[in-house]
């Protein structure tokens, strides 16, 4: 049988992780992204005017601090004039804070614009390049929902890096302005203990580490399994989501068998699984609530427990003594911000996770296609289409011709069938590139590109104008000459609506949507066509409008019919036969999806 990937026994393609990569490769994999991004310099420039106003915050908050010794020295005199004064500064100094905090909140949320947009966009590039989309499908549970890892999950990650971010960098710059402050004024604090006098350097700073470093520590203990907990959610969540647009998406169905009690049942067992690892994430937020509020209560008196000793000794006044406790709630609350953020810090890991890993198993799909063993593509100088002893592999077993060498010449039609099971789509992929295991060679015809249709058309969301301008071939030369295919389809009716916009995967019934997507294809003129089962479901009557029509405007293609055999030989006068060879032992390739 053809050669198959190594998969070593994980069910998937080698080299397609999920969520097993590092920390380390998950930043530099977002980092990357952000790097190419047309926003990055917006970005930047965001980036450094917040620091610019986080600085002028911290300058602010250092006066502010200052501020607490003359205010509250004219409270303890019963100085009424030196009382005004100071809050005639207080009133500068908070006015000025007020408008950095403005620009601080609004710089904020641009820059949450901006870096959800450039991970976004990212994402959707790495997605959309050829066949991507399509691999990673089939690369196992990393493929599963990606709309959610581009949307919901890319906001998410875009809203808790900036907060965190910011909120880490302001903690940062608040702890370099006041560990000098508290540093200068616990210099001076000496403990009287007995008849010893007993000097400390940097007393209160040594003291607000010490309290801090304890208070992270413990937290990160009990908080660390919210990175697990709340990655396991997102999942979750993301199939209760699926399974809905699942049940909306086959209504009629649903109706027709009576379905509505299994729907809900399985839409029960999803809700119950998102409400379980929910719990599980509250029971791990209350253990939590216990470290980091228990320390909070104690932060209320910790800075002047520290400083009594001192104050009650007379070596500082009442003023002093304030100072020294907001210089210590200063430091200490930039300290501590690891405390109050191991939730969002949780979470954060938990969404980076998600994104990185997609990121980096759409890398991972391209690694995987370019490495292993694989069918060959060429070109054929002589314009044929070549099939030379071509096996495609699967986990249920080797595809092939039954001749192992097949040339296809130009402006031939021809009928490849094969029994139920034979692979067909299987092979209409390999053809097209989507699915790469397997060995021999298809030869292309050289400067004809080939234009495939699969079982279901797709119809991109706009005008039924935009739907019809398919992007391979030449557009249509003009309304005339659409009208007159629609016509030929049976969809004159449509002519009135070419530019309406609309979900016309949604207004069309099935049978019509089949003939408009042979209206397309005719309009661009190919020269080459690859049909996987397309015309299976088309009863009789639009069977021979669609063969008519081929044969009236495509008179010189070369049309490959892939499906059941069921067809006028007339108009392919030429039958290949696919052949199934049964895996021994069984593959663990990629699923290939139902074998027809």
């Amino acid at each position: 049988m053809a050669g198959q990937p190594d998969t070593h026994g994980s069910g998937q393609p080698a080299g397609v992780a999920v969520e097993a990569s590092s920390l380390r490769d998950q930043v530099a994999t977002i980092r990357r992204g952000l790097a190419g991004s047309p926003v990055r310099n917006t970005l930047l420039w965001m980036s450094a005017a917040i620091m610019a106003v986080i600085i002028a915050t911290s300058i602010g908050q250092v006066l502010l601090n200052r501020w607490n010794q003359p205010f509250y020295d004219a409270l303890a005199r019963r100085d009424m004039a030196a009382f005004l004064h100071q809050l005639l500064v207080f009133a500068v100094i908070a006015g000025g804070l007020l408008v950095l905090n403005i620009g601080q909140t609004w710089l904020n949320q641009m820059i949450r614009l901006t870096l959800r947009k450039a991970l976004t966009l990212d994402l959707i590039d790495q997605w959309m390049r050829p066949a991507r989309a399509f691999r990673l499908a089939n690369a196992g549970a990393i493929g599963v929902n990606p709309d959610q890892r581009m949307q919901q999950d890319a906001a998410h990650l875009s809203d808790l890096s900036t907060d965190l971010g910011v909120g880490l960098l302001q903690s940062c710059i608040l702890l370099v302005s006041f560990v000098g402050v508290l540093w200068e004024l616990s210099s001076g604090f000496v403990f009287h203990i007995g008849g010893t006098s007993l000097a400390i350097p940097g007393y209160m700073v040594w003291a607000a580490i010490l309290y801090a470093g304890t208070a992270s520590w413990l937290s990160w203990l009990v908080g660390r399994p919210l990175i697990v907990l709340n990655s396991d959610r997102y999942t979750r969540e993301a199939e209760l989501r699926s399974s809905m647009v699942r049940v909306n998406e086959n209504v009629d169905a649903i109706a027709l068998y009576h379905g509505e009690a299994d729907a809900r049942r399985r839409l029960d067992l999803d809700l119950d699984t998102v409400l379980g690892a929910m719990r599980r994430i509250y029971a791990a937020q209350i253990n939590l609530s216990w470290v980091t509020d228990t320390y909070g209560w104690i932060t209320v008196v910790a800075p002047i427990l520290v400083a009594s000793p001192v104050y009650f000794s007379g070596d500082i006044s009442f003023g002093g003594l304030m100072m020294a406790v907001g210089a210590f709630n200063q430091v200490h609350s930039s300290l501590r911000w690891f405390i109050n953020n191991i939730g969002g810090i949780a979470d954060w890991r938990a969404t980076l996770m998600r994104v990185a890993d997609f990121r980096i198993a759409l890398d991972e799909t391209d690694v995987l296609h370019d490495t292993e063993k694989r069918i060959a593509f060429g070109e054929n100088a002589s314009g044929i289409l070549s099939f030379e002893q071509l096996e495609v592999a699967s986990p249920e077993g080797c595809t092939r011709l039954a001749d192992d060498h097949v040339e296809i010449h130009a402006g031939e039609r021809v009928m490849i069938t094969g029994e139920p099971g034979a692979g067909k789509t299987l092979f209409f992929r390999a053809i097209a590139g989507l699915w790469p295991w397997g060995s021999g060679r298809i030869g292309l015809p050289a400067g004809k590109p080939l234009i495939f249709v699969p079982r279901v058309p797709y119809f991109p969301a706009g005008t039924l104008r935009e739907v019809l301008d398919h992007p391979n071939g030449p557009a249509p030369t003009s309304d005339a000459h659409i009208t007159a295919v629609l016509a030929e389809v049976g969809l004159d009716r449509l002519s009135a609506s070419l530019d309406r916009t609309g979900r016309w995967d949604h207004e069309l019934s099935d049978d019509e949507q089949r003939m408009l997507a042979f209206a397309r294809l005719v309009l661009r003129q190919p020269k080459w066509l690859i049909i996987d089962e397309a015309m299976d479901a088309l009863d009789g009557p639009s069977l021979r409008r669609v063969l008519a029509m081929l044969a009236k405007r495509l008179p010189d293609a070369a049309i490959l019919n892939i499906g059941r055999g069921q067809h006028n030989s007339q108009f392919f006068p030429r039958a290949l036969t696919i052949v199934k060879i049964p895996a021994h032992p069984p593959s663990n390739l990629p699923a290939s999806g139902p074998a027809r």
